[in-house]
């Protein structure tokens, strides 16, 4: 126990929970930029192709870590299209690969929730002239209880994944070593009070997530009715 909490004040550990929640954060909130105004166009817009690039992303809510963490490797290397970047084997390598995996998760959820507002609000807003595209801004308004809550789903996907962070990151110490990784690591190495103190953290994480969420859907039903 003395052991943990002298890593629990540790520059290393604090840095490796800084890193972690820095990647994690600004990944999950580019994906909401993205992500939410995309979902609420796929669900209210009518074009070619509409019912495949539906299927398409709801298979990609479980695209597989370690070949999204491919993909982008792929991407960022120096033979890859986007290699004049210098982004591989930084953050920000790690902040695309958690985008890549949050933004269906996000995408779609939001289709959902603004497709099922659109059919039970459609006749009150076209009464007031607003057509499909006009009327995405009220829906996600109405909807932001929910998209707080798809989104916290996002971020409990991004904090918690290994594979793609660890190969476009390198898991560098002081660097790209965020908590899952290091945790990994250390647990190879047989320093488990470093491996369980940054598994405490994570998993505190994850209940304050949870917990956010079941607050936020309470709050919007409380509000709702």
């Amino acid at each position: 126990m003395t052991a943990s909490l002298i890593r629990a004040v540790d520059p290393a550990f604090l840095g490796i929970v800084l890193i972690s929640l820095k990647v994690t954060l600004t990944a999950v909130g580019c994906a909401g930029l993205v992500g939410f105004p995309l979902g609420a166009a796929l669900a209210l817009g009518r074009f070619p192709g509409r019912s495949l690039l539906i299927v398409v992303t709801n298979a990609f809510m479980g695209l597989p870590p370690v070949v999204a963490g491919l993909a982008v490797f792929l991407l960022l290397s120096r033979s890859g299209p986007f290699g004049g970047l210098g982004l591989l084997f930084t953050p920000g390598a790690m902040m695309v690969a958690q985008f890549v995996l949050v933004l269906p998760i996000i995408v779609a959820l939001t289709r959902q929730t603004i497709e099922d507002l659109w059919l039970e609000y459609r006749d009150q807003l076209t009464s007031m002239g607003a057509d499909r595209l006009r009327a995405i801004p009220t829906l996600l308004w109405d909807a932001r209880f929910s998209l707080v809550t798809t989104l916290l789903a996002g971020l409990g996907r991004a904090s918690a994944e290994v594979g793609a962070i660890l190969i476009v990151g390198g898991n560098i110490a002081g660097f790209t070593r965020t908590m899952t990784t290091a945790i990994a690591l250390e647990t190879s190495k047989g320093d488990l009070p470093l491996a369980l103190g940054l598994g405490a953290v994570l998993m505190s994480l994850t209940f304050a997530i949870n917990g956010l969420a079941y607050a936020v859907s309470r709050l919007g039903a409380r509000y709702a009715g």
